[in-house]
């Protein structure tokens, strides 16, 4: 069996790291990341003077590039560890760039920190400490009566120092299962494969549970970053949205990785069509639980037609943003769906990286529709403004830079687990029709 290791390794080449080129990759974010934040700041002074909210759009924007880059992160956390708990030759391909994803977390806890100390700027609820404050923003005509029963009867919950310390304890979880498995990812190739049954009960055994204690603490974290933007809003399927929407983007992001690689050795030697025809359907599973929760959640608010759930949909709607709801729907369902069902696209490397490009900006697009109308000067009132061109200059620049450090992280470490148990397998000639 050992022997038969070595003679996999030896068949994939001698070097399994990163190719070259992927410094490339790495340098080519940071000069996007720097051209942006350059251009963000120049958006925030001019939107500054023009209606007093430049930062604040600022914040807002950093707000959506912050949760984008988050949901790659803990989201290729957790398909890591769906993949320890399903198996499957798929993992052998996006495992490492998993992995990498995961191991960005110390830079999304920089975006997060900054959200966190300007929190004020970002959340009702952070600017009343008691109910005195409140009926005195009342009296004044800062919110409404509604507006004062929510944060008053969640003050429990959104308040400053729950959001602090539910935030730093849910990335000190992510940074443990982050640690634990990126650190027996290595470990493991340093055995034989007679050493596999041990390996896959161990990984099943820590990665069960952790799905279970990432859905809880990606749900929390999505209620307090963006959720509670607007305190008057309930919704029980909330963090399924985010968790589903996660698995949306990751595997897109997983298949664009996978597909650069593969110009040079080892994954143009793994990456098969058959498995990358795999994995472009189970992108298209994701995009139609996507849209079933979506849809599922707005007919159930729309039909009950409850003045308490409805006003959060005709923020979103009323004032020109039943343009923006269109497109979301355009481009978050429609076109992936419609691309995704061509068996041929799915087979095809350079229309399916440009389908799954679509995606992870439809995704952030998705985000915008979910952030900006928060705000009482956006709800109701989709306006130009050079504020709003924040939502897009913030974001790439944020998510260029992420870019890098996965760069850098992807680096790191060996591209292909040499012990997998489907390494043989995945080697051979086409031979499979999916």
């Amino acid at each position: 069996m050992a022997h038969e290791s070595s003679s996999h390794a030896k068949q994939l080449g001698t070097d399994l790291s990163a190719p070259a080129f992927v410094d490339g990759w790495k340098k080519r974010a940071l000069i996007l990341g720097a051209i942006f934040s350059v251009i963000a700041f120049i958006l925030a002074l001019l939107g500054q003077a023009q209606d007093g909210l430049g930062w604040d759009h600022l914040l807002r924007a950093w707000t959506l590039g912050t949760m984008v880059t988050w949901g790659l992160c803990i989201g290729g956390l957790a398909m890591l560890m769906v993949q320890y708990c399903s198996g499957g030759k798929w993992g052998l391909l996006l495992r490492r760039p998993f992995e990498a994803m995961s191991r960005t977390l110390p830079l999304i806890l920089v975006y997060w920190l900054v959200i966190a100390v300007f929190m004020k700027k970002l959340y009702l609820w952070a600017n009343y400490a008691s109910d005195a404050d409140t009926a005195m923003a009342v009296s004044k005509g800062l919110i409404s009566e509604f507006q004062k029963h929510c944060v008053d009867f969640k003050r429990p919950m959104l308040n400053p120092f729950a959001f602090w310390w539910v935030g730093l304890l849910c990335f000190a979880i992510w940074g443990f299962y982050a640690w634990r498995l990126n650190t027996l990812g290595l470990r493991r190739d340093m055995q034989g494969p007679e050493t596999t049954p041990y390996w896959i009960k161990k990984f099943e055994n820590i990665s069960g549970p952790g799905i279970v204690i990432y859905a809880i603490t990606m749900t929390a974290c999505a209620i307090y970053w963006v959720m509670s933007m607007d305190p008057t809003w309930f919704s029980t399927v909330y963090g399924l949205l985010f968790l589903v929407g996660q698995g949306y983007a990751v595997l897109a992001f997983g298949i664009i990785v996978a597909v650069s690689l593969s110009k040079a050795e080892p994954f143009k030697t793994i990456l098969r069509q058959t498995e990358q025809h795999d994995l472009g359907k189970l992108t298209f599973a994701f995009v139609m639980l996507n849209i079933y929760l979506a849809f599922g959640q707005f007919l159930i608010i729309w039909s009950g037609n409850l003045p308490d759930e409805i006003n959060w949909y005709l923020d979103r709607i009323r004032g020109g943003w039943g343009v923006i709801i269109t497109l979301d729907f355009i481009f978050h369902w429609l076109i992936p769906f419609s691309m995704l069902l061509s068996r041929d696209l799915k087979r095809n490397k350079k229309r399916l990286v440009r389908v799954c490009q679509w995606m992870v900006f439809a995704r952030a697009f998705d985000m915008f529709w979910l952030i900006e109308p928060n705000f009482k000067d956006a709800a109701r009132n989709l306006h130009f403004s050079w504020g709003i061109l924040e939502y897009i200059a913030v974001p790439v620049a944020l998510f260029s830079f992420w870019v890098a450090y996965f760069c850098t992280r992807l680096k790191t470490r060996p591209l292909v687990q040499v012990n997998d148990p489907h390494l043989a397998e995945i080697l051979e000639p086409e031979h499979a029709h999916a």
